[in-house]
């Protein structure tokens, strides 16, 4: 299996558990550094890799009068601020292949929507950034197909490339995770991702927006844990309910900390 390296961190089999986290949009600059300070610290504590992470624009919203988030210059400056105060590696999704190269003068980790995995322009444009990539599975996508996604991407000649899930469409608004996904993932030869709030969400379960089951949450973040995956993803904020995007599957700051402390445990214990 490939190990992708971003900046100092090291993500794949026999490397620490990493998390990728942050708010679901990068509302304000404001917002970001008291995210990043505090998971920054946290998983100082316990001892996990920690890569910040904030949307600059949430381009598949339910409904067009929903707030997508600063914009890619704004975005990109509260990235920067982020990278230059606590000297972390930061990761935000990119939609569209013209953002590719300017993203990537800024973002340490590239990724791509699940709704985006096959498109072959943007995986083709985040490929040739050289910098690693994180594809996430497409709800709509049987997790052996994503080895489709990742031949695009190395076409570049990229061999830095990891997969996440984030569960599967199953009827409407629900999704279900299955774990098996993991494993089949793994056997593409690339790091594998678990995405434990978006996994969780209910597509556009509230009519004009998404709504979600944090309850969920912890769970299924266990037993993903336990099949084994290289790094988690989970999106945070530490006030849910005024979250611009995915307050309901969104986890405050002692959620995310309960969370982290348990999927530690049970990845160290598998190895």
């Amino acid at each position: 299996m490939n190990t992708v390296k971003i900046g100092n961190i090291a993500i794949g089999s026999g490397c620490k558990l990493a998390l990728l986290g942050g708010p679901c949009t990068a509302e304000s600059q404001e917002l970001c550094l008291e995210v990043a300070e505090y998971l920054s610290g946290l998983c100082k504590e316990l001892d996990i890799q920690y890569i910040f992470k904030a949307s600059f624009d949430k381009a598949n919203r339910s409904s067009g009068n929903s707030r997508r988030g600063p914009g890619m210059k704004k975005g990109l400056e509260y990235l920067a601020a982020v990278k230059e105060k606590f000297s972390i590696p930061v990761v935000t999704d990119i939609h569209e292949s013209h953002e590719a190269e300017p993203v990537a003068e800024v973002a340490d980790l590239l990724q791509i929507p699940a709704f985006l995995c096959r498109q072959t322009d943007l995986l083709v444009a985040a490929g040739k950034t050289m910098k690693p990539v994180n594809i996430k599975k497409g709800q709509f996508m049987a997790p052996e197909d994503m080895r489709g996604a990742v031949e695009k991407f190395r076409s570049t000649g990229n061999e830095q490339v990891m997969l996440t899930e984030r569960g599967s469409s199953f009827g409407y608004h629900n999704l279900v995770v299955d774990m098996r996904s993991l494993m089949t993932m793994r056997q593409i030869g690339v790091p594998v991702v678990f995405d434990a709030t978006h996994s969780v969400q209910l597509p556009g379960g509230l009519g004009n927006a998404s709504g979600g089951q944090r309850e969920f949450v912890q769970p299924l973040a266990r037993a993903a844990a336990a099949v084994g995956i290289d790094a988690l993803f989970t999106e945070v904020h530490p006030r849910p309910q005024e979250a611009w995007s995915d307050g309901p599957n969104s986890l405050d700051f002692s959620m995310i900390r309960e969370t982290l402390i348990q999927v530690k445990a049970i990845h160290d214990l598998i190895g």
